[in-house]
């Protein structure tokens, strides 16, 4: 499963309503380390079956990253049964992101 983007028109059904732990990437085109993220959050999508992976760009939906606080990217936010449960703010290594999971 692809890395999804989700708009302030998706977020609810995408990841308030998941049946599974969603990673959402709250990121930039312009920010480098968010690029520099994206190759692991997709293969973690790749790779598990049992997590979402969505993203979210800051600069077209501002409404998003205010209503999660995200004042730094990129920061990935781990949702189960609609709520935050972590967060991971900075260009961390895939371990990380796993560890987030569980």
């Amino acid at each position: 499963m692809a890395v999804k983007t989700v708009t302030e028109e998706t977020f609810e059904a995408e990841v308030r309503n998941a049946a599974v732990p969603v990673l959402a990437d709250f990121y930039a085109d312009w920010c480098g380390p968010c690029r520099m993220l994206r190759p692991a959050l997709e293969q973690l999508s790749e790779e598990r079956s049992d997590v979402k992976v969505v993203a979210v760009n800051i600069d077209e939906h501002p409404e998003l990253a205010d209503d999660f606080d995200v004042t730094s990217i990129p920061c990935v936010i781990l949702f189960k049964n609609g709520a935050e449960a972590d967060r991971s703010i900075g260009l961390v290594p895939k371990e990380m992101l796993e560890a987030l999971l569980g």
